[in-house]
This record gives C-alpha cells, structure tokens and sequence, in this order.
C-alpha cells in the first residue's frame, strides 16, 4: 500500500471562492479515479508560523496505481487549479 501526503502553501490573495472550488475538485476525485482507496483532505486549524495552509492524504494499492491516478484527466484538471493557486506544495510517498 502506498500513502500519498501532499501539503499546500496559498499564494497571498487566494479567497474562500478559490480554496471551495478546490475542496469540489477534490471531493468528485474519488467517485472518478478508481485506484483511490482512501481520501482525505482539508484546510490547517492551527495557523501557526510552520503551518502549510491546505493537506491531503490518500491510499493507493501500490505504486503503478498511485501513477495511474496522476495521469488520470481528471486529478491532472484539479493539479493545475493546485498549481494556480500554491505558492508551495510539497509531497511525501511511502508504503505502509
């Protein structure tokens, strides 16, 4: 099995509009790609000085999955909205 974290930086002047649209783009990914066996994600509470503003973790089978996912129309749609918006964003994948 395999985890994908990625954690999201807001470029300054990103509104409530654009990180809801966001939420959307992400929450129909998992009705859409079928290799996403989990799928969680959602916005900091803490806000401190080392926060990322936005995170998402998902489960995937095994590597070849995780691939097909970032391939996929769908997640390559929503990953141009990330990349629009982000001043940062920073991945980590591992097994478990």
């Amino acid at each position: 099995m395999i985890k994908h974290v990625v954690v999201m930086k807001f470029k300054p002047g990103i509104g409530e509009s654009d990180i809801t649209q966001l939420e959307q783009g992400l929450d129909r990914l998992p009705g859409a790609i079928p290799e996403i066996l989990s799928y969680d994600f959602g916005r900091d509470i803490v806000h401190s000085e080392r926060s990322f503003d936005f995170a998402l973790v998902s489960s995937f089978k095994d590597l070849e999955a995780l691939k097909r996912y970032q391939s996929h129309p769908d997640h390559v749609k929503v990953l141009e909205l990330v990349r629009a918006m982000c001043e940062q964003v920073v991945a980590v994948d591992f097994t478990f």
